[in-house]
């Protein structure tokens, strides 16, 4: 997603319903598991796990929520295994699709329903892949006006950013994946940081003009989103 679409969407999650809120916690439960399987439960030598906890704190999940989420992740026996789908939305829009689940099989079947349901198509593994880059991505909203554009990018920048936009009030910081949580937690401590994680940028993007499309797509983004198992939702529709 671009950067100002993928704003209104942190936003969007900031403003769910309280039923809604509980499905955005066990999304990040779920990261933090494989986060937490894969590095530890220490967010000081898992530098994956601190953007986890960075990423839900911004979504305002309660403190006492984190902390049961990596105490489970350490004690627990569920695991979570990661899948990516790949298709078209109505019209050819690319749409890749990362879940994190206990059931492969439930999740594929659900994926592919909500794709045939709103006029898309399931592709294989690839289909739409090389249209995307994986790239780091640091949210800084300055709607009070509190930071100075140019301060920012140069601090962003010095802490090994790859580069800097601003989109109206909003100051999106790009990195490379791995140097993600080293510019994070180099600009923690000046700015309020509202999104730290690693996205898919597309390389180009699709307008959709008739109104039929665009409905079907809304539903599939909305009914992929909805999935307790589906983690994140990219594309390269420009809404």
């Amino acid at each position: 997603m671009s950067g100002h679409s993928k704003w209104k969407n942190i936003m969007h999650k900031k403003e769910k319903t309280d039923a809604q809120k509980a499905k955005v916690f066990t999304k990040i439960g779920k990261e933090i598991a494989i986060a937490v399987r894969e590095g530890g439960s220490d967010p000081n030598s898992n530098g994956k796990l601190a953007t986890l906890i960075a990423k839900a704190k911004s979504l305002n999940v309660p403190n006492d929520n984190i902390k049961r989420a990596v105490d489970k992740a350490s004690a627990d026996g569920v695991v979570y295994e990661e899948y990516t789908y790949e298709g078209y939305g109505p019209a050819g829009v690319a749409v890749i699709v990362t879940t994190a689940t206990d059931n492969k099989n439930r999740t594929a079947g659900n994926v592919r329903h909500y794709f045939d349901k709103f006029g898309g198509n399931l592709g294989t593994q690839g289909c739409v892949s090389f249209m995307f880059s994986d790239q780091g991505l640091i949210i800084i909203n300055n709607e009070e006006g509190d930071y100075d554009e140019d301060t920012v990018m140069e601090a962003a920048l010095e802490a090994g950013a790859s580069d800097f936009q601003v989109d109206e009030t909003v100051f999106e910081i790009y990195t490379e994946p791995e140097d993600l949580e080293a510019v994070r937690a180099a600009l923690e401590g000046s700015y309020t940081i509202e999104s730290a994680e690693v996205t898919k940028i597309p390389s180009s993007y699709i307008t959709l003009d008739d109104p039929a499309d665009v409905e079907k797509m809304e539903k599939l983004v909305d009914a992929l989103e909805d999935d307790d198992d589906i983690q994140n939702v990219y594309h390269n529709w420009d809404e």
